[in-house]
């Protein structure tokens, strides 16, 4: 599958701002993961881009409509990743690939609240002030800590580790992801 076939599975089903944005931030991080570990990063890229391709036509049916789609498309190894993307559905972790999207997933919107809520935005934002964060339920409670915790755990990375890694390569594309300084009124 090329990148521009991606995009156009993508955009046929998803036109929420924020949860393109998604898309792209973990599509930046699973690109930065493979090629730090030496993995397919057109694949790597794909799978995080199209984790959640479904989620706002489908709700109820995500992520079966956009594993459909891969399968039929040959993907089978991006299909499963986005099979496996959140550990209650049961579907075994059987490739770096697989453990690396659930790692990234859900701390990675956890990083975007984060940064959004601060008028500097991502720039100077610090592993121990997410670290903080988590602690509190009541902040983006609709992230499953648990997911976040095994995701690090099964990939086999420190969580403050990876909360570094992952707001330096969203660092890199502050202008695009709409995550720059906020401007001064004067």
């Amino acid at each position: 599958m090329t990148y521009e076939e991606a995009i156009a599975i993508l955009n046929s089903m998803t036109t929420s701002e924020s949860l393109l944005r998604h898309a792209r931030t973990v599509e930046l991080v699973m690109r930065a993961y493979a090629d730090e570990l030496a993995q397919n990063e057109l694949q790597w890229g794909i799978a995080g881009l199209l984790h959640d391709a479904d989620y706002e036509a489908y709700p109820e049916q995500h992520p079966h409509i956009i594993v459909n789609i891969l399968r039929e498309r040959g993907e089978e190894e991006v299909a499963h990743a986005i099979s496996a993307h959140y550990t209650k559905w049961g579907v075994p972790y059987n490739s770096l690939l697989d453990k690396a999207l659930l790692a990234c997933d859900e701390i990675t919107g956890f990083i975007v609240a984060c940064a959004q809520i601060r008028p500097m935005r991502l720039q100077g934002l610090e592993v121990k002030s997410v670290l903080k964060k988590l602690g509190q339920k009541s902040f983006a409670a609709s992230v499953d800590r648990d997911e976040v915790k095994i995701g690090a755990e099964l990939f086999g990375v420190d969580l403050s580790e990876h909360i570094g890694f992952i707001i330096e390569v969203l660092q890199a594309h502050t202008q695009e992801l709409q995550l720059a300084p906020q401007q001064q009124q004067v």
